[in-house]
């Protein structure tokens, strides 16, 4: 099983700005982490995702890149297949693509656009509509909210699609994982957590007629290198009463690898760190989480 541990920035401002966000991205590069995940809110500081996996592409050689995640709903999808497949050609195959139906509040599904009870099933149809016009040489489509007639696009991307990756935990969300999905990557779940759903995810696979590589099980992980913050720990018992924050958010740096190795136990292997907290040097941040996490990585 290959181990791939990979950084992601949540909704930050860093992003805007491009001497720190070159700096960081460098680090991550030169450290030999696997993969850098940007967040996409129309209402929030972060850069575009697509924007900044272009700022990526462009200033790397090795390192991959993924949003965590876009929202498909309210968007064209021969649009976006044409982006992220020029995207894919021009960094030789490093694009990570995850999508989700959209941040749960009015702003954000104002801002595509979409009505609440129409998020999901323009997503089904989406989704299958850009594996094919990756692949296809030319894509016909009369549906729901999608019409389309003898639409090619170009260039394809390097990878023959490239993989899909889908979050969310709930049910209706890990039946979508397994019906439409290459890869699961969920966040705020535990060990126990994450067993159950890649059982719920591959049963539902097969009943599709489909298999998900058994390495495509991965997990997004906030972290703390010191004490979490007050209000950070409020929201954590908010979401998940039923826990204690530290079962979701590991503390210091001896935390965040038994927090891998547990996830690690129950057959995920592809991991995304996630900083609570912007630190104050982020050199210092990443080599201290690269001595003690990226041995871990396996060819």
């Amino acid at each position: 099983m290959k181990i791939r541990i990979g950084y992601g920035l949540g909704v930050n401002s860093l992003t805007n700005d491009e001497e720190r966000f070159g700096h960081f991205v460098d680090e991550l590069e030169r450290l030999h982490f696997d993969s850098l995940w940007v967040s996409e809110r129309i209402t929030g500081h972060s850069c575009d995702p697509v924007v900044a996996m272009a700022f990526c592409a462009g200033r790397t050689r090795k390192l991959k890149f993924g949003m965590s995640v876009m929202v498909l709903p309210g968007r064209n999808p021969v649009l976006i297949a044409k982006q992220l497949a020029s995207l894919d050609r021009v960094s030789s195959g490093r694009m990570l693509p995850a999508f989700g139906l959209g941040a749960p509040n009015l702003a954000e599904w104002g801002a595509f656009a979409v009505q609440r009870k129409e998020r999901a099933p323009i997503f089904d149809e989406a989704l299958p509509l850009l594996r094919r016009l990756w692949t296809e040489e030319s894509v016909t489509h009369h549906g729901r909210f999608y019409d389309f007639e003898d639409i090619t696009v170009l260039p394809r991307p390097v990878q023959s699609p490239p993989d899909v990756w889908l979050g969310g935990a709930a049910p209706s969300e890990l039946r979508r994982v397994g019906r439409l999905a290459d890869g699961w990557l969920p966040s705020f779940t535990t060990p126990s957590d994450m067993a159950e759903g890649m059982a719920t995810v591959t049963r539902v696979a097969t009943e599709h007629d489909r298999e998900i590589d058994p390495e495509h099980f991965g997990v997004l992980i906030p972290y703390a290198t010191g004490s979490l913050p007050d209000a950070y720990a409020a929201a954590m018992k908010a979401r998940r009463p039923d826990l204690e924050p530290s079962d979701i958010v590991p503390s210091g740096l001896t935390a965040i690898r038994q927090k891998l190795l547990d996830f690690i136990d129950v057959g995920a292997s592809k991991f995304v760190l996630i900083p609570v907290t912007e630190p104050d040097d982020w050199t210092r941040e990443l080599e201290g989480l690269a001595a003690e996490l990226l041995p871990m990585q396996t060819r």
